[in-house]
């Protein structure tokens, strides 16, 4: 029974870790180095948040996205009740939250997340842009917490959270064509559209100029203040977690440039960091 059971548990894992393999490179890249529990637990939650995505990305009307929010939400009432369903992923939660000290309320934030993309409305300003990334993606670092610094007595909350709004605004400024023209949504706060005379018909038409830089630049360098601030305290981190948690901070970095050196265009090109540069930049902090 017990050799089932470990079966079983493993194949949930694996499960978890092809969702991540196959939906995100660079996460994989850096946590697939943490010790083998570890990578687990992350591959799960990855693949919870995967799970929120899909249930908002993957229909189409509103209402349906809603209906499937809300069904995620009672299932993860469920599970914090101790009543999961028959399911890969909590099935692995479940087994996550036995070996770590989790906390569930970052789950619950992230599902908040999805319904505020759902009932979207632009951000006004750059602090509405970081609230909404606090619940999309810094919900997301203080879900990786436990199992990153299970060995820390520091309170390294505010890092969780300012790297995951750094990523946030980092995926922002990737994904500005992209979110306009399949999804019709701005992140880009109004203030500083506004203040740039930057307007809806000129990312209608992908117009890259001094206004849109400005813009961009604006807000990639507020990204990388984010990520000078947590440098100097992952070293609170646990031994073994430090060099993933810098890993994927740096390769996510790096999209901002590979959008610089493609001269900004984030409507027609996909910038990413490439395997020969994510080795590159896994050597620089080896």
């Amino acid at each position: 029974m017990e050799m089932n059971r470990q079966e079983t548990i493993k194949q949930d894992y694996q499960y978890c870790e092809q969702i991540i393999k196959h939906h995100s490179k660079s996460f994989y890249y850096a946590f697939s180095r943490l010790p083998k529990a570890k990578a687990q637990a992350i591959f799960a939650i990855y693949a919870f948040c995967r799970r929120a995505d899909d249930s908002v990305d993957l229909v189409e009307t509103t209402e349906e996205q809603l209906l499937a929010v809300t069904n995620l939400e009672e299932e993860l009432s469920l599970f914090e009740q101790g009543n999961p369903i028959d399911h890969p992923i909590w099935r692995a939660l479940t087994d996550v939250f036995k070996r770590y000290n989790m906390s569930i309320e970052p789950f619950y934030d992230q599902l908040t997340g999805q319904k505020m993309d759902i009932e979207f409305a632009e951000p006004r300003d750059l602090s509405e842009l970081e609230t909404y990334s606090y619940y999309v993606a810094g919900s997301v670092g203080l879900m990786l917490l436990p199992v990153l610094a299970s060995q820390s007595d520091k309170d390294l909350t505010q890092l969780a959270i300012k790297l995951g709004i750094a990523m946030q605004l980092t995926n922002i400024l990737r994904d500005v064509g992209e979110d306009f023209q399949k999804i019709d949504r701005i992140y880009l706060p109004i203030a500083e559209l506004t203040t740039e005379n930057y307007t809806k018909k000129d990312l209608e038409q992908r117009i890259i100029n001094a206004n849109f830089i400005r813009i961009w630049e604006k807000l990639a360098q507020r990204a990388e203040y984010l990520y000078d601030e947590v440098q100097e305290d992952f070293r609170y981190f646990d031994e073994d977690s430090r060099l993933p948690v810098k890993l994927s901070s740096a390769i996510y970095r790096g999209l901002l440039d590979a959008v610089r050196k493609n001269n900004y265009d984030c409507f027609n090109k996909r910038n990413y960091v490439s395997p020969l540069e994510m080795q590159r930049i896994y050597k620089s902090i080896k």
